[in-house]
């Protein structure tokens, strides 16, 4: 694709990569495959072709973003299946990011979703806020029925109180700065990320994960000061934010580094591991590049790790089948797609993958508050493919898909079911149900 960014434009860094991006783009359209808000409405301009024209003539312009091109960028989920697709290579997701940051600053919202985006800032990337958050919530469930089933604000509103969960579990000791020791013989000493919402959400994720990597004689530091990773931020355009957010768990680990090493950063939410693994090129051209560079590399998925390490269960064949559902952002942003497989079918599942496994289930983050309509289509494209192939559960690596698709089978990550089958507790939803 040709570009005309003129000299001025290009001494901008992000509009270096802009131009890079779009040259490498040659309109063939493969990607429209697998897009899933294409496959849904069926718009060209709602396909990563159709955005990569807005994108290239709103930054080449340099005019303010219009409602029509804002409408289309938003419409993106960033599940990045169309760079597992793209035969070019094109780096989408850099480029959707550096849109998103360009809308934030020339596009003036309405202030009802100017409102909203506040809150989500505000509220989701910290435990304590998010847990009263969700707690009104569910003081307000009796009356979202009378809440009318129109308008934008409305839907959206209807979404958030659908979404909370009707009971919240009691907060985790795990997750507050600490060093959790190695059982045995310490093999290796590393990190995990606590993260925001999945603290409140499922804190027996971070539970499973300890209790784990401790057996398998690994030392796991929860660092002081590290928190959100900033991906709820950096998706919604906002640059600083994400920005302090990534610098304030760059130092963290950085510190634990100088003090006692570490061997890997071990993350159990795929989306924040997705945005911690791009941290050098987030901080490129800042004075924390060479610290942010060290971070990205050392950071892993706990399938990725436990794989590994050698994962080996200890209890005899549970007698159920699982539904795998891949995250996005661990299949397309990580590329990770066997490990986790292989681990579950290792620790003596059967593991079936449901039809059109690369397609989103519609939580992309804040995705599902922010476009309702199209990510509850997208649920219900993705529960119906499990259903047809009937497992006694699903499992998925990320906090977000997790609660997306929740409501019917039981869901549990993908770490609940290996730490069971390693000498931990049955996940509580599950209830007995192996043979």
């Amino acid at each position: 694709m040709q570009t005309s960014f003129t000299a001025e434009q290009l001494r901008d860094p992000d509009t270096q990569v802009a131009n890079k991006v779009l040259r490498t783009c040659v309109h063939c359209g493969m990607c429209t495959a697998t897009c899933p808000t294409f496959l849904l409405l069926g718009d060209e301009l709602d396909s990563p072709r159709g955005r990569i024209y807005l994108i290239k003539d709103m930054l080449e312009s340099g005019r303010p973003a219009t409602a029509e091109v804002v409408k289309h960028v938003d419409r993106c989920l960033s599940c990045l299946s169309c760079m597992t697709t793209c035969p070019s290579g094109t780096d989408y997701m850099h480029l959707i990011d550096h849109a998103r940051t360009y809308i934030q600053n020339t596009y003036a919202r309405p202030w009802h979703e100017r409102l909203l985006r506040a809150a989500l800032r505000l509220v989701l990337p910290v435990p304590g806020r998010m847990r009263l958050a969700l707690q009104a919530t569910s003081l307000l469930r009796p009356l979202a029925r009378l809440l009318p089933s129109r308008g934008t604000f409305f839907v959206r509103l209807r979404a958030m109180v659908d979404l909370a969960p009707r009971s919240l579990p009691a907060p985790s000791s795990v997750e507050r700065p600490q060093v959790h020791e190695a059982i045995g013989t310490r093999r290796a000493r590393v990190a995990l990320l606590a993260g925001c919402a999945q603290q409140v959400l499922a804190p027996q994720i971070n539970e499973a994960t300890i209790r784990l990597l401790t057996r398998m004689g690994v030392e796991v530091v929860v660092a002081k000061g590290a928190g959100c990773c900033g991906a709820l931020t950096h998706h919604m355009g906002l640059h600083d934010p994400a920005m302090d957010a990534a610098r304030a768990n760059i130092a963290a680990w950085s510190a634990e580094i100088e003090a006692g090493g570490l061997d890997a950063i071990v993350i159990n939410t795929s989306g924040c591991g997705t945005t911690v693994k791009d941290y050098g090129f987030m901080f490129r051209n800042a004075p924390e590049a060479e610290a942010a560079a060290r971070i990205s590399a050392l950071a892993c998925d706990i399938t990725e790790y436990l794989s590994r390490l050698g994962y080996v269960p200890t209890r005899g064949t549970p007698g159920l089948t699982v539904a795998y559902h891949a995250a996005c952002s661990l299949q397309h942003g990580q590329k990770i797609t066997q490990e986790p497989k292989t681990l579950l079918a290792k620790a003596g599942f059967t593991v079936a993958i449901p039809a059109e496994a690369h397609i989103c289930c519609g939580s992309a983050g804040t995705y599902n508050l922010m476009q309702p309509e199209i990510a509850g289509q997208l649920r219900a494209r993705k529960l119906a493919n499990i259903d047809r192939i009937e497992p006694d559960l699903i499992a998925a690596g990320n906090i977000g898909c997790i609660t997306q698709l929740s409501g019917g089978r039981p869901v549990v990550h993908t770490v609940e079911l290996l730490d069971w089958m390693a000498g931990g507790p049955e996940p509580a939803v599950l209830a007995g149900r192996a043979s």
